[in-house]
């Protein structure tokens, strides 16, 4: 007797795909929300489900379609309670039943395929309670097909609902979006996936690796369908076992110990153990763009636990990636992960288009480890003027001590003299003593205020004191100006909050109730230099240079105010002799 046919293999994503709210993963909040609609009797019409791929929209649909159409031995009654399958249940599941349509909006975009929604409606369900509509990726439907659902999506008749879906939310007309409730459906966190995938690896009696498992839940960025697609993958490479060796070539992934070990002889300048791990990963099957992803990873992660510590929690990370992050992440400064950043963010464009992506990650590794070393804007200021440099509140970039460093042998060793690390013992245990502050400035008159104004390069203060404010009164720290016609009132609060600025202290700044008198510094310094002119046309020499070169003027008068102070001392006088 001929063996019987064995049916086809069904993949995880499917096998596993959930039939009621109870194993849906990661959307609480909106099983929350349909809960109490429906305990309430408040089931709206219309719904859009929105999410990154993946993540359930199209099981949500068919999960309310069921809970629309419920229906038991007692009647139909909608409910979210679908531990026991109803009439109409299993239908829905297998996607037969006549009453609910499953529409696909990217090969029906057009106009004359939402008129034939548009006349169905008008026709009760065969046998369900209610017809249900699911319109799957809503967004590539065109303006017509849109405008032409309006009408029918704000007043269907009672026993119709519709349910769209998409991914690109934002593509959808606000007009659909006003007439439907809307739930976003959240990426799936780490940790529920994580238990997600060991309890589909416990029904189907595979073992596993917790590492291989980080690894696959960290590539699946979220999404329930990647992550059961490459958990398939990986037990078909595994030969029935999911292990980390086996992930790791599945994915192209280097060693993350390995990584971590790479990362820190960048960021120590020893570029020539660097250079061998990288083609050792490389010799291992590794491909060259995922390494420096893999860095960029790593880096952002560091930053992460830097800034936020209980970052170093996360469940989908490997134990060496918890204890030396954190490491690393007390030890490097900010500076130093933001430079390494934006140089492995730019070296993975420069991979992925270059012929030889291998030459072009050792390329941004170099220019990495170089930088390690390089000093920050404010130091680099600093040792230019010969001033200590501004404390910033993190631990200095610039290393201790530079070092040689041994390639190996062979053709791709190199002996280069590289920066030693940034984040060495004797740079975390220096005390981080405040770095001594630059003077503040000390002002005791109204002329070297304006003096202050123009060293300190603020051109908007400069004008106003010279031309819009008159000075009555100056004190230390208290200061009454008259305003000029058409003078602006707000500088009186911008120069009060740059005198405290560059001062250190507050500054009352009053302006007088009488009305002005006298000129601005302005009009003062115009007076004196109309006046300089008028000297110079009374000056003999300069009459007699007009009257010897007919059409000649004086062009411009420098009035030196210190003129006296610039003659040379007189000789003092010779001691007088003595009568005798």
């Amino acid at each position: 007797m001929a063996d019987a046919p064995t049916s086809p293999y069904l993949v995880l994503a499917r096998k596993y795909r959930p039939r009621d709210f109870t194993t849906l993963v990661g959307q609480d909040a909106m099983v929350q929300t349909l809960g109490n609609a429906f305990a309430q009797n408040r089931i709206h019409h219309a719904f859009i489900l929105t999410g990154v791929r993946g993540v359930g929209k199209t099981t949500t649909a068919r999960i309310l379609a069921r809970a629309f159409n419920y229906e038991d031995a007692s009647g139909p009654h909608p409910t979210l309670d679908l531990s026991v399958e109803g009439e109409h249940c299993r239908a829905i599941i297998e996607g037969r039943h006549v009453d609910v349509i499953e529409m696909d909006a990217a090969s029906n975009t057009g106009i004359n395929d939402i008129r034939e929604i548009i006349d169905s409606v008008k026709y009760a369900p065969s046998s369900a309670p209610y017809k249900v509509y699911v319109i799957d990726e809503v967004h590539m439907l065109s303006t017509a097909a849109f405008n032409g659902l309006l009408k029918t999506l704000e007043e269907p008749p009672p026993y119709v609902k519709f349910i769209f879906a998409t991914t690109e939310i934002r593509k959808v007309p606000v007009t659909i979006l006003s007439r439907c409730m809307r739930f976003d459906l959240r990426r799936i966190t780490p940790e529920i996936m994580t238990a997600y995938l060991e309890s589909i690896l416990g029904q189907e009696g595979i073992s596993f690796e917790p590492e291989a498992l980080a690894m696959i839940v960290r590539a699946g960025e979220g999404s329930a369908r990647d992550n059961l697609s490459l958990l398939d993958q990986a037990i078909a490479h595994g030969n029935g076992t999911v292990t980390a060796a086996t992930v790791k070539a599945m994915l192209g992934l280097g060693d993350r110990a390995r990584i971590i070990d790479l990362f820190e002889e960048l960021m120590g300048g020893q570029i020539g153990p660097a250079i061998e791990t990288m083609r050792a990963l490389y010799d291992m099957g590794a491909d060259p763009q995922t390494l420096v992803a893999d860095l960029a990873d790593f880096t952002h992660l560091v930053t992460r636990i830097k800034v936020v510590p209980a970052a170093a929690d996360d469940v989908s990370l490997t134990p060496d990636e918890r204890r030396r992050g954190a490491e690393l992440a007390g030890k490097l400064p900010m500076r130093a992960l933001t430079r390494a950043w934006q140089i492995l963010f730019k070296g993975h464009d420069e991979v992925a288009r270059a012929n030889n992506g291998l030459q072009a990650a050792e390329m941004a590794l170099i220019r990495l480890a170089y930088a390690a070393d390089l000093p920050s804007p404010d130091d680099l200021i600093a040792r230019l003027s010969n001033q200590p440099a501004p404390a910033p509140g993190l631990p200095p970039s610039a290393p201790i001590a530079r070092g040689p460093s041994n390639g190996g042998g062979g053709a791709s060793a190199m002996r280069v003299e590289a920066p030693r690390p940034v984040m060495t013992e004797a740079v975390a245990a220096q005390p981080s003593a405040p770095q001594p502050q630059a003077a503040l400035a000390t002002v005791a008159s109204y002329k070297e205020l304006i003096a202050l104004a123009a060293a300190k390069r603020d051109v908007l203060v400069k004008l106003a004191l010279e031309g819009q404010m008159r000075p009555i009164s100056f004190e230390q720290g208290r200061i009454e100006v008259a305003l000029a016609d058409g003078a602006d009132p707000g500088m009186i609060a911008t120069l009060s909050a740059r005198l405290q600025l560059w001062t250190g202290q507050r500054w009352l700044i009053t302006v007088s109730s009488k009305p002005p008198e006298g000129m601005t510094m302005r009009q003062e310094a115009a007076q004196r230099q109309q006046a300089a002119q008028q000297a110079a046309h009374e000056d003999p020499l300069v009459k007699a240079i007009l009257e010897t070169f007919p059409g000649a003027k004086v062009v411009n008068v420098t009035v030196r105010d210190d003129a006296t102070a610039a003659l040379p001392e007189a000789p003092p006088p010779p001691p007088e002799e003595d009568d005798e």
